[in-house]
């Protein structure tokens, strides 16, 4: 091994599958705010889809029925992200959010993404994400990809779900 090795370009990062405390509660934040569809389901897990996909999200109680969240200073997620395919898909899901009285730990314009972060009911951080076209993404005078931490509109955000 003593050529580095890269992973393929078309390599993805499939489902995530969180554990949580109640499948309940966490179905009215992935299914009913998020708006991902139930694809299968069995006593201690369910599985969620979009666009028909077996799944992009499990969740399940398997060693977590009724736990507490992991403390904040311990190893695991940080966050999930989860990426719409346009910036009216992004803006319609902060919509969702809002309307669910829900409030943002965050948002950032990353230069290649507008991201708002967020904690779902077991307080697993989810980032709500849309990338822009790659032409438009920040390069530096290397030719390096610059990405930035910068505020953005979050009102004009929501004037795309009109």
């Amino acid at each position: 091994m003593t050529q580095a090795y890269l992973a393929p370009k078309e390599t993805q990062i499939g489902h995530v599958h969180l554990k949580v405390a109640n499948i309940e509660r966490a179905l009215a934040f992935y299914r009913d705010i998020l708006g991902f569809e139930e694809m299968a389901r069995t006593p201690q897990a369910v599985f969620l889809g979009a666009g028909g996909y077996h799944h992009h999200i499990g969740l399940n109680t398997w060693h977590s029925a009724g736990a507490p969240p992991a403390p904040v200073r311990s190893a695991g997620l940080y966050h999930c992200a989860i990426l719409y395919p346009t910036k009216r898909d992004l803006a319609v899901a902060y919509e969702r959010v809002l309307d669910a009285g829900l409030n943002l730990d965050g948002a950032a314009d990353h230069g290649v993404s507008l991201a708002l972060y967020l904690r779902d009911p077991d307080d697993n951080g989810v980032e709500l994400y849309w990338d822009r076209p790659t032409e438009d993404w920040p390069i530096d005078s290397q030719g390096a990809l610059h990405m930035v931490n910068e505020p953005f509109d979050l009102n004009a955000l929501l004037a795309e779900a009109d």
